[in-house]
């Protein structure tokens, strides 16, 4: 292997190639100056609505805005419980408490770090007995692979309850040819930098096909204005995307799809050399993951990560503690048995991933792991 350094996520490999373009449409937004709301914007919603076949995208300033604008929209309010996986980033159940509504936690299936339908089965019952009214399921989409929506959409249409996709991480991924925004009712997603598709900031969108829900999306994002912006017929939040982070995105969309393709080939190639040494990441049948992480469960994790610091390989840990037990939520109600997400924070391990990855690197991390676990 050469003797280049090792990236986590290597965005400089994609900048270089996009070098040239990303100057030209950056420039173009200088020059026109219309830095919110620009014709960027309304194009890049064009583009990522025609990538995942939602009839509507609404684009906002970060992943986390775009889930509180989603349950602004469906008016959720204290009193209400929502339910939310406890193997998670906070933003998921942060933005339920900013509303004053309870998330409810939830475990996950160990073998795919997705929710789990028995235990949200379960947990509808504690928000109840809780005296909570249980309103929306948000399942996260961890690691880059849709959670299960056929059945968790028929849980939530028997039960009442709304389901937003939380998609910040699986955006470019797809279950049975439907894509990653066209899954559930409302779909949020994350164009954080590390993200699978990211800006040079933060920015985010929603997805959804409900054209009333989509009518009340954008007038929220701008402070909740009506058809004149001193007349707000919804209480809302400053939550619009800036013209320069469209222009980067609508750039980056060009290669894009291909990109999903090469992670693809790049997490079955781990797969294939990990798969005797250590508990590798498993893919629904007929789900392509957008593979945001490549996330393994090994034991003695701090050697592992020490191991692999040493022979120059950077490691992360999502998630070292479930919600549940972080000292902002332990408070909120959650299901008894959260032991599937007690334990996968103990032993995950994410290791290098993204398209620019040579098979080089790819065999050089695989040695030192095999190295590592077995001496």
């Amino acid at each position: 292997m050469s003797n280049k350094k090792i990236e986590f996520i290597d965005l400089n490999a994609q900048q270089e190639i996009l070098a040239d373009k990303l100057t030209k449409a950056i420039g173009k937004v200088l020059a026109h100056g219309k830095y919110i709301m620009g014709p960027e914007v309304q194009e890049l919603e064009s583009v990522l609505s025609n990538f995942c076949g939602a009839k509507n995208t609404i684009s906002c300033a970060s992943g986390t805005d775009a889930l509180l604008l989603a349950l602004m929209a469906l008016d959720v309010k204290p009193g209400d419980a929502v339910f939310v996986p406890s193997f998670t980033f906070v933003a998921t159940a942060e933005v339920v408490a900013l509303l004053g509504a309870s998330p409810v936690f939830v475990d996950i299936d160990p073998d795919y770090f997705l929710m789990s339908i028995e235990s949200l089965e379960n947990a509808v019952g504690v928000a109840r007995k809780a005296g909570l009214n249980p309103k929306v399921i948000i399942p996260v989409d961890l690691f880059g692979q849709p959670a299960n929506y056929q059945l968790i959409n028929s849980f939530a249409n028997e039960h009442g309850l709304m389901v937003i996709a939380d998609a910040a991480q699986s955006f470019g991924a797809d279950d049975n040819d439907s894509k990653a925004g066209a899954l559930a009712t409302i779909t949020t997603t994350s164009f954080f930098p590390a993200k699978p598709l990211g800006c040079y900031g933060d920015g985010g969108a929603i997805f959804t096909d409900d054209e009333k829900i989509a009518e009340k999306l954008r007038s929220l994002r701008v402070h909740g204005k009506g058809n004149d912006k001193y007349d707000n017929i919804n209480v809302g939040i400053n939550g619009r995307l800036d013209t320069l982070q469209a222009a980067i995105l609508l750039v980056k969309m060009e290669v894009f799809a291909k990109e999903i393709e090469v992670r693809d080939e790049i997490a079955k190639r781990y797969s294939n050399l990990l798969d005797d040494i250590v508990s590798v990441p498993l893919v629904r049948k007929g789900c392509r993951s957008a593979w945001a992480q490549y996330t393994l469960k090994v034991n003695a994790r701090e050697k592992v990560s020490k191991d692999l610091a040493e022979k120059g390989i950077p490691t992360a840990v999502y998630y070292p503690k479930p919600l549940h037990q972080q000292s902002a939520y332990m408070h909120f109600p959650s299901v008894d048995d959260l032991s599937n997400s007690e334990s996968c924070s103990k032993n995950v391990l994410s290791i290098p991933m993204h398209p620019y990855m040579n098979e080089d690197t790819q065999s050089y991390i695989a040695d030192a792991l095999k190295d590592s676990v077995t001496e």
